[in-house]
């Protein structure tokens, strides 16, 4: 079984839809077939976890311009494309826009499996990623001005007595703000400190 995973089919080709619909459900996919990208765009659920396997030649909106679509609404689907036209340059714009694969029509269907698992893959990673961060800040909000100004001198290197002398006070107070923001961060060491701080691109 695939949990939640949706793959999001895009063509305008009926029997594409049809035949690709098919063999997604057989290996256990859920899937949505949309005729056209305005219509998938109009239901488009970006929290939901799944692939988008879309056309390039679409009459409207292709299959790139929906690519930008879902970048511009700072959507991170992972998206395969499939074409009937083994158009390099294409591939090429598709692949630096971010998408996953270039599959040519007939599609093979070992092809289409590996792609969907490989956006499997990478959805739940990017995911699993995104959650982190947001469990990172919200305990990175957590923390006082001055905590927070003594979380950038720690990831920086700096010693407790040199961080005194750089916010004026005395060593004493660092630790105690020191110990705070670790307990609240829920680190131990430097070591953790610097890795959450970097996920959290603090100090860069």
């Amino acid at each position: 079984m695939t949990d939640e995973f949706t793959v999001y089919l895009v063509d305008d080709d009926a029997g594409v839809r049809k035949g690709l619909s098919r063999l997604l459900r057989a290996k256990g996919y859920g899937v949505q077939a949309y005729s056209s990208p305005q219509e998938f765009l109009e239901q488009h659920d970006p929290a939901a976890p799944g692939c988008a396997v879309l056309d390039v030649g679409m009459p409207g909106l292709n299959g790139l311009s929906l690519q930008q679509a879902l970048t511009a609404r700072g959507s991170h689907r992972p998206v395969i494309f499939i074409t009937g036209k083994g158009d390099v340059p294409t591939s090429v714009s598709a692949m630096k826009a971010g998408a996953l694969d270039f599959l040519i029509k007939p599609v093979k269907e070992t092809d289409l499996l590996q792609a969907v698992e490989r956006a499997k893959t990478y959805d739940a990673e990017h995911r699993l990623a995104e959650s982190e961060l947001d469990s990172i800040q919200a305990k990175i909000s957590t923390l006082t001005p001055r905590e927070r100004e003594v979380l950038v001198h720690v990831i920086a290197g700096r010693l407790n007595k040199q961080i005194a002398g750089d916010l004026g006070t005395v060593e004493k107070t660092i630790k105690v703000h020191r110990g705070r923001m670790m307990e609240k961060l829920g680190v131990r060491g430097v070591a953790d400190l610097v890795r959450l701080a970097e996920k959290a691109r603090i100090g860069k």
